[in-house]
């Protein structure tokens, strides 16, 4: 049988170490070695002894996801073998933190991450309960985080000279020492004549970068996560 589908490139290879790598633009493989931890639903295929089961998040994290709509509904993944992650044929990217390292990232974005990294879901600096993905996740510690991106990311420098506006549904993420507020570039006149639909900002300041998605997220249906 011969044909471009059965190339190299298309062809899971034996992982040569455990934890995360690229399988493709578009997945992640996993070679487990003891836990992993990834978002509820991405596993597209596997093979060893894996088990997949529902992470708990404790109180504090279950009540602020309740709350909020945000947050990171996880499964674990354990055993010895690989998994492969994907998530509607989204852009996929691996990211290696290190100690001292913060990263915030809407929760819609998380794919898979190593057990070695810890999160926290906080809410948005001067966002109080709006909405519109201002609940995010904060990562930290030493380890490989996979995400999504819909689309090739823009990753804007943020300095105290050039403060960055993005929109709320648009931001992917962005370095967790930044100070953020909302942001109203629109006049109240041109609200009363029906508005730009560019209301509302997220306003970054400081010293950092911003990852941005080139559009806006899709609404979610109510109680969807």
């Amino acid at each position: 049988m011969r044909s471009d589908l059965f190339a190299t490139e298309n062809t899971a290879q034996p992982a040569e170490r455990p934890g995360m790598t690229l399988q493709n633009a578009k997945s992640i493989k996993y070679a487990v070695s003891g836990e992993c931890y990834a978002r509820q639903g991405a596993m597209i295929a596997y093979r060893g002894s894996l088990q997949f089961e529902v992470k708990g998040q404790g109180v504090g994290k279950f009540l602020k996801r309740a709350l909020t709509g945000e947050g990171l509904p996880l499964m674990s993944v354990r055993g010895q073998g690989e998994a492969w992650f994907a998530h509607e044929a989204a852009n996929c990217f691996v990211i290696d933190l290190d100690q001292g390292d913060a990263l915030t990232i809407n929760g819609r974005n998380v794919l898979v991450f190593d057990p070695s990294l810890s999160y926290e879901i906080r809410t948005i600096k001067g966002a109080g309960m709006v909405g519109g993905g201002l609940f995010n996740s904060v990562f930290t510690g030493q380890g490989r985080l996979g995400i999504i991106c819909e689309g090739n990311p823009i990753i804007i420098p943020v300095t105290p000279q050039a403060p960055v506006y993005v929109d709320t549904d648009a931001v992917v993420g962005w370095t967790a020492a930044l100070q953020t507020s909302l942001h109203r570039s629109q006049s109240f006149g041109s609200m009363l004549r029906g508005g730009s639909g560019e209301a509302v900002q997220l306003a970054l300041q400081g010293e950092g970068f911003v990852i941005v998605r080139p559009s806006e997220a899709t609404p979610q249906q109510s109680g969807a996560h």
